[in-house]
């Protein structure tokens, strides 16, 4: 990844910034500079932060910030600000060349380069080993995801406990909403120690648009999409489920919607092994959906069908590399993947089924156990 004599730069907060994280595995809240030079991994650190750092961080040394103004002061000079600071360490070390991550700030790239430094750029995975999951990264991913189970089968739970009453839900005699199930789901998240976010509980005609995050009443007989992504607030670790259920009867449309979807996951689970391709693969559930007459793209104004792609990397980003997508994306030894079909009509609602796997050499392993029952 680096060029000779050149020097990873970064200057955000860890919590973030997932690449600073993994770097250093020191969370804060606010910015601060790391560098890795000639393999030593260096921070930068105010007084605020400075014991902290000294104690979590793994890394090589944390050099405290007032302690590099007095020495530059000594000489006769007035820094600034940090970037004064990044080029007396760098100046000591002998390194003119930074490389950083493509969203590094341009104010500090202009500062850098006006004091002469060549600044280069690496889009993501900015760290090519970070798409490489180790076991324990595997383990904190798999721990996030029992605790996602748990809080699904909670609303799983009490959807099957709710009354029908004409075409509206009903529980504990109170008429049962997309805002009272994210709850639940949510409450139980943070009392595993996990942070939910923009959890999705939609019904009906919202499933078709699969990032509509529901509201509203609850309605019998009609596709229910749960999608719940957490991040861990110890490892900072994500997990990512979707199920869809239907509370009372599905029509027959839904009903395949939901086998295709499901058959569509199992043709992933078929193929993904080291060195599949994940265009292959989403261009052949793609294939399985059109031969059953589930078509995709633009229909009566709206995007219906099959219409985002199969599965993301997840890590410590809830989307990282890889991708199951249109676009070609080789899967490696270690990757841990989303395997996410679905199928959106605006007569039918929507049916999408998520579980996470991990690459193998021959195959993959589901690090799901959460059943898949459409009617409950």
């Amino acid at each position: 990844m680096l060029e000779k004599n050149e020097a990873i730069l970064m200057i955000q907060a860890s919590e973030r910034d997932a690449n600073l994280y993994y770097a250093t595995r020191f969370l804060a809240p606010d910015p601060f500079i790391f560098l890795e030079v000639k393999g030593r991994k260096i921070l930068l650190m105010n007084e605020l932060e400075l014991d902290r750092a000294r104690k979590e961080a793994d890394v090589d040394e944390v050099i405290p910030t007032q302690q590099i103004v007095a020495q530059m002061k000594k000489q006769g000079l007035s820094p600034k600000g940090g970037i004064d600071l990044i080029c007396w360490v760098m100046e000591k070390r002998g390194v003119k060349k930074l490389l950083v991550p493509y969203d590094f700030p341009v104010a500090h790239a202009d500062a850098l380069r006006k004091k002469g430094y060549f600044i280069r750029s690496k889009s993501e995975p900015f760290y090519e080993q970070r798409t490489i999951k180790t076991s324990s990264e595997i383990k904190s991913i798999e721990e996030s995801i029992h605790h996602t189970e748990r809080a699904v089968a909670r609303a799983v739970d009490i959807l099957k406990h709710s009354k029908i009453n004409g075409k509206y839900l009903y529980y504990q005699k109170k008429r049962l909403t997309s805002e009272t199930i994210k709850q639940e789901i949510n409450v139980s998240l943070m009392e595993s120690g996990c942070i939910a976010a923009h959890t999705i509980v939609s019904c009906g005609r919202q499933c078709v648009d699969p990032h509509d995050r529901g509201s509203g009443p609850l309605l019998a007989h009609e596709s229910i999409i749960m999608d719940v992504f957490p991040r861990s607030d110890a490892s900072r670790y994500f997990a990512d489920m979707t199920r869809t259920v239907v509370r009372g009867k599905a029509n027959e449309k839904l009903k395949c919607m939901y086998q295709a979807v499901l058959e569509g996951q199992r043709i992933a689970f078929r193929s993904i092994r080291d060195g599949a391709d994940g265009k292959t693969i989403h261009d052949a559930i793609l294939k399985y959906f059109e031969s059953l007459g589930f078509k995709s793209g633009m229909i009566d104004g709206r995007m219906q069908g099959f219409f985002h792609g199969t599965g993301h990397g997840v890590g410590l980003d809830i989307h990282e590399a890889p991708r199951i997508s249109s676009v070609h994306d080789r899967l490696k030894k270690g990757h841990v993947v989303t395997v996410e079909p679905g199928l959106y009509y605006l007569d039918a609602g929507g049916v999408r089924l998520e579980d996470i796997v991990v690459v193998t050499k021959s195959g993959c392993r589901n690090l799901n156990r959460f059943p898949k029952v459409l009617e409950i």
